[in-house]
C-alpha cells in the first residue's frame, strides 16, 4: 500500500492534495519519491523562511532536543525567554505570549482588545475586521474572518466581529462608530483575499483613528511577519507601530509556535490565569524560532526587497499576466490562463507555486540562491505565456 492510498485511507479528507509525495529537500530545492528535484516557492505555506533543512536552525533545535523537549509554563525556560526578549528589541513592544499557531495566536489578539475595554470601563466588545481578510480557522478567528465563503459551513458563528471595507477609510470609521468597538484588526497585505497591499494611507489613517478614540489597533503578521516583506513585520512598511501584532508561520521555520506582541498600552491587560497553553513557549519550538530572528538582520532584509524587485519587474513584463501584487517575496500573480492551469504546468516542469483566489501567490525562502530564482521565474513565464 502506497503512502498516498495510506494518506487518502487514514487522514481526514480535509487537504485537496496536489498528486505529489514528498521526502527530502536542502534549502529551495526538494525531491519528490522518484528523485525528481522542484523548485520550492511555497515554503509550507511561508513557514520555512531559511529553506528546508537549513543547518543552523537544525543545529538550535537539535541541541534543545537533546537537553529539555518540553516543561509547563510555571517554570522558566531559556529559549522561551531569549525569544520574547528579541522580538520585543526588534520592535521596541512590550510583552509576548507564545501559542502554537496564527489562529491561537490572534485569538490571544481578541482577548486582550475586550478585556482592555472591560478594564477600562468601556461598553465595547466588537473586533472590526476588513472585507477580504482571513484570520484564522478557529470558530472565532473564522468569524474574525470578513469572507462568506469561510462561514457558511460553520453557523452559528461566535459573535462580536464586523466588517468594513479595505482601502475605504469612511467605511471603516462609519462602522466602528455604529459598533462600538474595541479594536481594528488588519492584515498589511491580504494574503488569502489574493496577496493584495492595503494603501499606506488608509492604513495610517486607521492608526490615527483608533488611537484618537483609544481603540487598540491590531496587525495580523501571521504570513507577512519575519522578514516576508521586506521589512522585519509589515507594518514597518507603514511607518507606524500597533497596540498589538499577531506572528506564526515564518518565525518557528518549520516548528509550531505563535505569538501575540503586545506594547506598552495593553502589556499588563492578561494576568494570572487570564490565558494559557499547555505548549506555548515550547523549548524546541523557541529554539528553532530564535535562530530564525536572529539572522533577520537588514542585509537579509535588503536582498529580500532586490528579489523582490526582480520578480515584480520580470513577471510584469510577461504578456501571459495581467498584474503583479503583494510586497516583498510574498507575491501575487493574475494570470490570464486558469490559475490551476499555470500551477500544473509550473509543477511539471519542476516549480512548486501556490494559488490564493484567482492569482498565483509566490513565498519562496527568505535566502533563496538568486540563480535559482531566476530559474523559477523563467519557468513561470513560460507557463503563463504559452
Amino acid at each position: 500500500m502506497t503512502i498516498k492510498n495510506i494518506d487518502k485511507q487514514y487522514v481526514l479528507n480535509t487537504y485537496n492534495r496536489f498528486d505529489l509525495y514528498l521526502v527530502e529537500g536542502k534549502g529551495s530545492v526538494v525531491k519528490d519519491e522518484n528523485k525528481k528535484e522542484y523548485i520550492d516557492l511555497t515554503t509550507g505555506i511561508g513557514v520555512t523562511a531559511f529553506g528546508i533543512a537549513d543547518e543552523k536552525w537544525v543545529e538550535a533545535v537539535t541541541n534543545q532536543l537533546t537537553t529539555l523537549q518540553h516543561t509547563s509554563n510555571l517554570y522558566y525556560t531559556s529559549p522561551c525567554a531569549l525569544l520574547a526578549k528579541a522580538i520585543c528589541e526588534k520592535t521596541d513592544m512590550s510583552k509576548v505570549f507564545f501559542s502554537n499557531s496564527g489562529a491561537e495566536a490572534n485569538e490571544c489578539a481578541i482577548k486582550v482588545a475586550r478585556k482592555y475595554a472591560m478594564d477600562k470601563g468601556y461598553d465595547r466588545v466588537n473586533i472590526l475586521t476588513l472585507n477580504n481578510s482571513f484570520h484564522g480557522r478557529t470558530l472565532a478567528t473564522l468569524s474574525a474572518t470578513g469572507q462568506d465563503h469561510y462561514h457558511e459551513l460553520f453557523n452559528p458563528l461566535p459573535t462580536g466581529f464586523v466588517y468594513a471595507d479595505a482601502n475605504d477609510i469612511d467605511s471603516v470609521i462609519a462602522t466602528a462608530k455604529e459598533n462600538n468597538v474595541c479594536a481594528i484588526m488588519v492584515e498589511c497585505v491580504q494574503g488569502e483575499g489574493g496577496v493584495i497591499a492595503l494603501n499606506k494611507d488608509f492604513v495610517n489613517a486607521i492608526y490615527d483613528y483608533a488611537k484618537a478614540n483609544d481603540i487598540l489597533f491590531v496587525v495580523d503578521e501571521v504570513q507577512t511577519g519575519n522578514g516576508r516583506t521586506g521589512q522585519l513585520y509589515a507594518y514597518m512598511n507603514y511607518g507606524i507601530k500597533p497596540d498589538v501584532f499577531t506572528t506564526a508561520k515564518g518565525l518557528g521555520g518549520g516548528l509550531p509556535i505563535g505569538a501575540c506582541v503586545v506594547g506598552e498600552k495593553a502589556q499588563n491587560t492578561l494576568g494570572f490565569g487570564d490565558h494559557g497553553s499547555t505548549y506555548g513557549g515550547n523549548p524546541v519550538a523557541c529554539a528553532g524560532a530564535l535562530s530564525v530572528v536572529e539572522r533577520i538582520d537588514d542585509k537579509l532584509l535588503q536582498d529580500v526587497r532586490k528579489k523582490s524587485e526582480y520578480v515584480f519587474s520580470t513577471l510584469s513584463e510577461c504578456e501571459g499576466i495581467e498584474a503583479v501584487t503583494g510586497m516583498g517575496l510574498m507575491i501575487g500573480i493574475k494570470t490570464k490562463k486558469p490559475v490551476s492551469d499555470v500551477i500544473k504546468e509550473c509543477m511539471e516542469n519542476g516549480v512548486l507555486c501556490l494559488s490564493a483566489k484567482d492569482k498565483l501567490r509566490l513565498l519562496p525562502a527568505l535566502n533563496i540562491d538568486f540563480e535559482i530564482l531566476k530559474k523559477a521565474v523563467d519557468v513561470i513565464k513560460s507557463a503563463c505565456e504559452n
